[in-house]
């Protein structure tokens, strides 16, 4: 089998993802499908969605308008040489003739994408429990299953619990190895066939200070609590609007889409929306310290293995994070469980930190990068088409 700097070559590769590749910063698929696509031939299929939100979601609309614009683009080439499709299937997966249809509308689709994008005999990577029946149809060369949240624990599906154990089930018992992102959910599992492919950072993006402050923050007093990626059910409005109170000469500076749900209307808490990737180091620069305020008490965040604490901490800034299980035994972070404890590390961080200590942060996840989590990758698709191409020599 021909190899390259990422274990693979000439290869062709579809990743059904749990998110869509224009709406989010890079996720742990995007960072590593972008590097396996420079010597092979790769679509990401965005998000085919844990079912349709529910009316009373305060971004029902939201979310509707932003998955019909992905529709219109269907299949199309990015800059990173990989292609990104939306499929057009119905969001009702907990109904069974719903998932009939799904599975004839998927199957059609995929095998013009397949055609069009002159790709055979796949490497199937599925990161989603609704891909489990378009998955079995293709019937992939490998199939890899990966695991980055507790899916039947997410607050904003209104999908049957019941509907996604079983498929995340059956994927479990298709898969040639299930990939789990997660500490504690690769400590609870029980296949013998898992893998833990670790989140990663981009380290050099986030280390290498910019020389210019973006003009949106440049004038906003010091101290700076910043935070970047999406806000949701998943974070502590309460202890936000605690802190904001108590402490007005703080300021927060919040980067990414947020909910409708979130209402917080306090002078010193700015949400600035989604900022482009390439540009958060020009606002990072103004953060004092990076924060991640969390609902740790929820059971959906409680398995989280959020990527940005790593880029958190890649900055060599001070870092205050909710107890995340996956983080329990990382140094260099500041973990509180109370809105005091909050108070007093950021305190403790603005008031004792030292250039040493940055980098110190740094040192921790300085070797932790995605080239290095591809090459893994690479190597354990390299040894299942091996295993499987072995296995078909026998008489």
């Amino acid at each position: 089998m021909e190899v390259n700097g990422y274990g693979i070559s000439g290869k062709s590769i579809i990743c059904f993802a749990g998110e869509d590749w224009w709406y989010h910063h890079p996720h742990s698929k995007n960072h590593i499908l972008k590097r396996l696509a420079r010597d092979n031939k790769v679509i990401f299929v965005n998000s085919l969605s844990m079912g349709l939100p529910s009316l009373s979601n305060p971004d029902f609309f939201k979310k509707i308008r932003r998955k019909l614009k992905s529709y219109t683009r269907w299949l199309k080439r990015v800059p990173e040489g990989l292609f990104v499709m939306t499929p057009i299937a119905i969001p009702l997966f907990g109904s069974s003739l719903a998932r009939v249809v799904n599975r004839l509308l998927l199957r059609v689709q995929m095998r013009m994408a397949l055609k069009s994008c002159n790709m055979q005999d796949p490497v199937v990577w599925v990161a989603i429990p609704t891909a489990a029946d378009i998955a079995e149809c293709l019937r992939p060369k490998v199939l890899l299953y990966q695991i980055s949240d507790k899916y039947d624990a997410n607050e904003d599906s209104v999908l049957s619990r019941d509907v996604i154990r079983d498929l995340d089930q059956r994927l479990k018992q298709m898969a040639d190895v299930v990939l789990y992102s997660g500490r504690k959910l690769y400590e609870e599992a029980q296949e013998e066939h898992r893998y833990f492919l670790e989140q990663a950072v981009d380290f050099e993006h986030f280390a290498t200070p910019s020389v210019e402050i973006a003009p949106e923050v440049a004038d906003i007093p010091h101290p700076v609590l910043g935070y970047f990626g999406a806000m949701d059910h998943v974070m502590d409005v309460q202890l936000m609007a605690e802190v904001a109170r108590r402490r007005p000469h703080w300021h927060w500076v919040m980067l990414g889409t947020k909910s409708n749900a979130i209402q917080l209307k306090f002078s010193n808490i700015h949400f600035l929306g989604a900022k482009p990737y390439s540009d958060l180091p020009k606002y990072v620069g103004k953060f004092d310290v990076c924060v991640l305020p969390w609902r740790a008490n929820n059971a959906f965040t409680s398995y989280g293995s959020a990527i940005k604490v790593r880029e958190y901490l890649a900055t060599g800034k001070p870092v205050v994070i909710a107890p995340l299980p996956e983080y329990r035994d990382t140094p260099g972070l500041r973990r509180y469980t109370t809105t005091e404890e909050f108070i007093q590390q950021v305190e403790e961080a603005l008031a004792n930190d030292s250039e040493a200590d940055r980098r110190f942060r740094q040192s921790v996840v300085r070797d932790a990068t995605w080239d290095t989590r591809a090459r893994q990758l690479g190597d354990v698709i390299a040894a299942l088409l091996a295993k499987r191409e072995s296995q078909s020599a026998r008489p």
